[in-house]
């Protein structure tokens, strides 16, 4: 079965500044984006592209500079992110590849927020903003790891916001972020300067072949958080991306400020799969470890606790000590840290009680409470849609309720950009309907640039597929629902039993023991996802939560029917022990199974295989997306 879903190019229109006064003039222009550019945008983004793209094309041609290629809407790989206009030219100095990125602002009005040089509050935009020139610069750190052309050490690259419609009098604090290569500021009554700092950087002559290059060029797909290496996340937060690196500089103010006027503050960072939380943890964690700060990465996964540690304490055995549980920081004097960072909180339990838990201490206080005192600064990154067990309670309701009762101000920041299932926002609503988690139900699937859905007919084909999209750099893993039992232990001759069976197909579950084995044994549960040889077993939620790989095969189990076109879940077909409670409701049982699917869908990065044991079910989703030839 021939391999599938290679990298994707960068995606723009490509056009120049007199056609784009020309189709403005024409109140063609909106409609020329969307058909060439890949996204619909929304009613606000379409007034913007009608506001701003026609001054910046004027600045281009008041410049001599007609010919030079704008790329409007140019996408970031592997992301749902798109830079306002690329300027692809010629060097005016060197002959080489020019491109200057172009962050455009209607903003008028604009002041520094939280006393922090990079967070920006407008009277046009609702909440904290990040500073246009810090956005821009991560757009060109972004394109400048990923896109194999920007590698060139030739090429130029360059990064500008334009406030096009602002005075510098009215924005004046905004210039007191130092600007770089990557990042400077202009506004509407310095136009005679941006048009000499174009000139400087782009000839004036055609850019067709500059943005050929750029549009054509290879995309070094980004390596993920577990294949990154200590220094790779030491660096990490000089490419964080738009609100990504808000949160990080949220964060960071917060703490700053706690540490000099003694204040307690709690903060929050929600987003869904692939929104870049847990990269957006551990760049805090390098930060302020660098910093001298006393800080813990936490989380209540002994699958990603475990793997981190093994990830990044064999290279720096300091690191490794700074990775802990929620529960191993009960018994910590309280506020003894400076920052606790909290990464998939929607994983807190109730108490941090349990059956290894000595009985002096025992107690019922609320694991969230722990928490909270933990540090001068805790920081919760969760997403609600991810709770999947009974005594998992993070929410963000929750966290600001037990805030409120101990007299501390919240700060919430939502990570809305999607970095996983190959930037495609899209997919992610997809699966929110197909479950039931948005109120619009199953919907059809549009194949698009970002990521692959297929639907197999049987595991076999699943499994067939999904090997030959394997290779040194590429990997897939097969995740179901838990309907079928698990034998723990091996049989006789040390091999996993095959438990999961649909047809004439078999496959054990992932190893249940988490001791390490040898070369030719299964990965351990906790190393499933990131072991080339978890493949040969299926993951369940316990094993997938938290990690990403390229190809994700999903088997829906019998849980999952189809009752008056939508999808439905069946109780007695889950054999999941830690959801057989009678105490738990058929709607709580019945949300977290949703989420539980919703979850093992949004694990893959360049696409999702899925194939449904009801025949029914089969049949509604083999109608929504394409099959597998």
């Amino acid at each position: 079965m021939k391999q599938t879903g290679g990298p994707v190019k960068l995606r723009a229109f490509c056009t120049t500044a007199p056609e784009v006064v020309s189709l403005s003039r024409a109140a063609k222009l909106v409609a020329a984006i969307t058909d060439n550019s890949g996204k619909k945008g929304s009613p606000p983004e379409r007034r913007s592209w009608d506001a701003s793209l026609p001054v910046l094309a004027k600045v281009l041609i008041s410049a001599g500079l007609p010919e030079v290629a704008m790329l409007i809407e140019c996408s970031l790989p592997g992301s749902s992110q798109r830079v306002d206009a690329v300027l692809a030219g010629t060097h005016p100095t060197t002959g080489a590849d020019s491109y200057v990125l172009v962050e455009l602002k209607q903003w008028t009005h604009a002041e520094l927020g939280w006393n922090s040089p990079r967070i920006v509050w407008s009277l046009h935009t609702r909440g904290d903003q990040l500073h246009p020139a810090d956005q821009v610069r991560g757009y060109c750190k972004y394109l400048q790891r990923d896109v194999a052309v920007l590698h060139d050490h030739g090429v130029a690259l360059y990064g500008v916001a334009y406030l096009h419609n602002a005075e510098r009098q009215f924005v004046e604090p905004l210039f007191q972020l130092d600007p770089d290569q990557f990042g400077c500021l202009f506004t509407g009554d310095q136009r005679d300067e941006f048009i000499e700092y174009l000139r400087a950087r782009l000839a004036p002559t055609s850019g067709a072949e500059a943005a050929k290059r750029l549009l054509d060029s290879e995309i070094q797909r980004r390596t993920t958080l577990l294949k990154s290496t200590a220094a790779d996340l030491r660096a990490a937060g000089d490419s964080l991306v738009d609100n990504q690196r808000l949160a990080f500089e949220a964060v960071m103010n917060r703490i700053n400020l706690s540490r000099k006027g003694n204040h307690k503050s709690v903060v929050l960072v929600t987003g869904g799969p692939g929104s870049g939380k847990s990269i957006v943890a551990m760049s805090l964690l390098q930060r302020l470890r660098a910093d001298g700060r006393r800080v813990r990465y936490a989380t209540g996964s002994e699958a990603i606790t475990k793997t981190m540690r093994r990830t990044y304490g064999r290279q720096e055995r300091e690191l490794e000590k700074l990775i802990t549980y929620y529960k191993s920081l009960t018994t910590m004097q309280e506020e003894w840290l400076d920052v606790v960072i909290c990464d998939e909180a929607h994983r807190i339990r109730r108490t941090s009680t349990d059956r290894y838990t000595r009985s002096v201490l025992r107690t019922k206080r609320p694991q969230v409470d722990e928490l909270i005192e933990a540090a001068r600064v805790p920081v919760f990154l969760l997403d609600e849609n991810q709770v999947v067990r009974p005594d998992e309670v993070g929410t963000v309701d929750l966290i600001r309720d037990h805030a409120a009762r101990a007299g501390l101000p919240v700060f919430q920041i939502n990570l809305n950009g999607q970095f996983r299932c190959g930037g495609s926002s899209a997919f992610d609503e997809w699966v929110l309907n197909l479950l039931g988690l948005r109120a619009f139900g199953p919907m059809k699937w549009k194949d698009d640039d970002h990521f692959t859905v297929r639907v197999a007919r049987s595991p076999q084909q699943m499994e067939d597929f999904l090997r030959a999209q394997i290779t040194e750099t590429v990997s897939a893993r097969i995740t179901a629902g838990y309907c079928w039992d698990w034998t723990r232990e091996p049989d006789s001759d040390g091999l996993l039993v095959p438990d999961i069976k649909i047809g004439e197909w078999y496959k054990p579950w992932n190893k249940f023991a988490d001791r390490i084995g040898g070369p030719d044994d299964p990965p351990p549960s906790w190393l499933w996802a990131n072991d080339p040889r978890g493949f040969e077993q299926v993951g369940c939620i316990y094993t997938a939560q938290g990690f990403e790989y390229d190809w994700a095969g999903v088997i829906l189990g019998p849980e999952i029917v189809v009752e008056r076109n939508q999808l439905a879940v069946r109780r007695d077909a889950n054999k999941d022990n830690k959801l057989r409670s009678k105490a738990l409701f058929d709607e709580d049982f019945d949300i977290l199974i949703r989420n539980t699917y919703k979850v093992l869908l949004t694990r893959g990065m360049r696409g999702v295989v899925i194939h449904a044991v009801d025949p029914e079910t089969q049949d509604l989703i083999s109608g929504l997306a394409t099959p597998l030839e």
